[in-house]
């Protein structure tokens, strides 16, 4: 009897159990066929082609196909328009990047206070991704031509005309347009994430007599460094990706100081150089793949004890 229960047992048992793997394995299926078109799609869109840039940068045409490993990456390093749009692009970026992240978060916590129309101030920095980027650089250009407003204002004060778009001034107006365009979007991110520090955290800051400057610094930078590295990653990449406006502002090959590199991609595609367009693309992503690796490593290290 003994043994007959201990089976009747082990088999009711048995069934749930399989009942449950049966189970698992639908649902896996389910969410395998569900990722299936998206993983396609990166696959096909994505991986396949770096792939191909990897196979051109490593053999010295397409049609010989020869392998030369890391010939055409030397010949990137050593050609001066790269080397010059490197600069610029490093240059551009080290700028760009600091102020659109600490101007928006200063505009954030502003607004934040509750100020008068603090609803209509949103609108207003949001209004630059309503607009079309034509409308903007004609606005620029309106404003920045040789015979522009701005060159009509210095004018007034005494001083002489100045060729904005063919000088070294000419990454400061490409810079103003840049923080133009993304400071809203920036400010409203940032806004949403000063919305979700636990109110907890603050009222025992003030029950025990902390400074303004504690206050900001250990709590609110600390809950919003994920945010801020967010911020940071996609400013970075959209001065990267300046190369629209300046080619709406300038053309082809413009001024020295505003040869980017999305310039040397563009002209590099033109000409059908696939080997050096190639290699610089890679020396682009394994760059960026390194700076926001080590945003990453910074980010995790300066808020790990906010999740804690």
């Amino acid at each position: 009897m003994k043994k007959k229960t201990s089976e009747e047992s082990s088999k009711k048992t048995s069934v749930p159990h399989k009942k449950a793997t049966k189970r698992t394995w639908i649902t896996r299926a389910k969410l395998g066929a569900f990722l299936a078109p998206s993983f396609g799609g990166v696959s096909v869109f994505y991986a396949l082609p770096f792939l191909v840039v990897i196979f051109y940068a490593v053999v010295d045409n397409p049609i010989s196909r020869r392998f030369v490993f890391l010939d055409n990456f030397i010949s990137v390093f050593g050609n001066r328009a790269f080397q010059l749009a490197a600069w610029n692009t490093f240059k551009f970026s080290l700028a760009a990047v600091p102020l659109a992240v600490i101007i928006s978060l200063l505009m954030a916590f502003l607004l934040d206070k509750r100020i008068p129309f603090a609803s209509k101030f949103r609108s207003i920095y949001l209004s630059p991704m309503m607009v079309p980027v034509a409308s903007i650089i004609l606005v620029f250009q309106v404003l920045f031509n040789y015979n522009g407003v701005i060159n009509v204002v210095v004018e007034w004060f005494g001083g002489s005309q100045i060729d904005w778009f063919k000088s070294d001034w000419a990454p400061l107006v490409v810079l103003l347009l840049f923080l133009w365009k993304n400071l809203g979007y920036n400010m409203i991110l940032f806004l949403a994430a000063l919305g979700t520090i636990p109110r907890e955290a603050m009222e025992v800051a003030l029950l025990e007599s902390s400074s303004a400057w504690k206050m900001f610094w250990h709590i609110k930078i600390r809950y919003l460094s994920p945010t801020i590295l967010f911020v940071t990653i996609m400013s970075l990449i959209s001065s990267f990706k300046v190369f629209r406006e300046v080619y709406l502002l300038t053309g082809d090959y413009p001024y020295d100081s505003l040869y980017t590199l999305q310039h040397f991609m563009n002209n590099t595609f033109r000409s059908l150089d696939y080997q050096k367009l190639s290699s610089a693309a890679i020396i682009m992503a394994a760059v960026m793949v390194v700076i926001i690796g080590g945003l990453y490593i910074v980010e995790n290290w300066f808020g790990k004890d906010m999740e804690e």
